[in-house]
């Protein structure tokens, strides 16, 4: 829902929620908003939303006792979404979001030049871009797990990076395509990239049938039905140096191709089908560890690895209301083969999911399935929700 105050004169009013707008900065949260409640007068406007996921989770042989299972709420995440406009064509984001640690940390916070539908300027902390994955975030998802197995692009903090990306949609905002360059990884003393080369980034996606609705090179993997779509793409990164030590140190590559077919069929629901492949290349030299050199959880180090990985993913919203909501069944398999050293990764997530507002109030429950080359298969149950303001 957005209320907006119209008018140079509304003093008291404009005052009296900017204060609020400020006092809401030290919430912990953040995310890239639809809704939210918008502050305008003329061209100037400021809109702040809020978006929250919390769950249970019960894993096999979780608990401290190493046999029993776990029982466990969390918090997965707390955003704070803020967003404004000087003018049509001057803008900026500032998103927050709580960390594991329950720290506050700067999700996005970019400026953003965007004169046109075509071109378009980010200069800041951003998601570069990458799979379509990456770019639903976990809010977007069919899903309610994030498909970390696959999708494993570097990242400073939740898949974002410093740096710049220009954006465009053309052809009726059927294609979309962006370019960036970002600071990358391994940027510490004696890891690879001592001469703090550029992480370089573009994708470049059609879609066949409606043009998809998200703002920006944004993406989701479900829109209930509001469109129809078939859209293909592809994404790459590169970055020399990339991996590595200081003595021993390789380029970093990685490409996927993602395509996403969701169409409503008249009178029985809505049927949705994602797929993606991925390769990751670091010219066969072992990463560092995470935490080399004293390297903080958002710094950028280590753990990039050398593999082929794929995602299938399907999901039926049904058509009838049941009380406040449609059930919508999903199932998803993805899987990992590491190249160094041979280990293969694959989880499988059986879920039902309760739509009562789209992205903004779901319900869900999944169950989880892993297998990890030399050790026993494992599985866990997580029941989840999610609300955005």
């Amino acid at each position: 829902m957005t209320g907006i105050i119209k008018g140079p004169r509304r003093r008291a009013t404009v005052a009296l929620r900017a204060g609020l707008l400020a006092t809401a900065l030290v919430v912990p949260a953040a995310g890239a908003a639809w809704a939210g409640e918008t502050i305008a007068d003329g061209d100037k406007s400021i809109t702040v939303g809020l978006g929250l996921r919390a769950s249970f989770t019960s894993v096999e042989d979780g608990a401290p006792d190493g046999k029993s299972r776990s029982a466990d709420f969390n918090l997965d995440s707390v955003r704070l979404y803020i967003s404004g406009q000087l003018t049509p064509i001057i803008k900026a984001t500032f998103n927050t979001e709580r960390d594991s640690n329950g720290h506050v940390e700067v999700l996005d916070g970019y400026a953003q030049l965007e004169p046109m539908d075509g071109v378009n300027l980010w200069v800041g902390r951003m998601l570069p871009p990458s799979d379509r994955a990456n770019l639903d975030g976990p809010y977007y998802l069919s899903t309610w797990n994030y498909p970390g197995t696959v999708s494993q692009y570097p990242a400073k903090f939740a898949g974002r990076d410093d740096g710049a990306t220009v954006w465009g949609k053309l052809f009726d905002k059927k294609l979309v395509y962006s370019v960036g360059a970002f600071e990358g990884h391994n940027r510490i003393s004696g890891a690879s990239n001592q001469s703090d080369n550029l992480l370089y980034a573009g994708r470049v996606a059609y879609n066949f049938l409606d043009p998809e609705p998200d703002p920006a090179y944004y993406t989701s993997s479900t829109y209930y039905g509001s469109v129809d779509v078939l859209t293909l793409a592809f994404a790459g990164q590169y970055q020399k140096d990339g991996v590595g030590t200081v003595g021993r140190h390789g380029d970093y590559g990685a490409w996927n191709v993602d395509g996403l077919f969701e169409k409503k069929l008249e009178g029985l629901g809505v049927v949705t089908l994602e797929g993606a492949y991925y390769q990751y290349d670091t010219g066969g030299v072992a990463d560092v560890a995470p935490g080399f050199g004293g390297a903080g959880a958002f710094d950028n180090v280590g753990g990039l690895v050398q593999g082929k990985a794929y995602l299938v993913s399907g999901a039926f919203l049904f058509p009838a209301k049941l009380g406040w909501g449609q059930l919508q069944p999903t199932v998803r398999h993805q899987h990992f083969d590491a190249d160094l050293t041979g280990i293969s990764t694959s989880q499988t997530d059986v879920g039902l999911n309760y739509i009562i507002s789209g992205h903004n109030a779901r319900v869900s429950a999944d169950y989880v399935i892993t297998d990890t080359t030399g050790k026993p298969s494992g599985n866990a149950v997580v029941l989840g929700l999610q609300v955005q303001f």
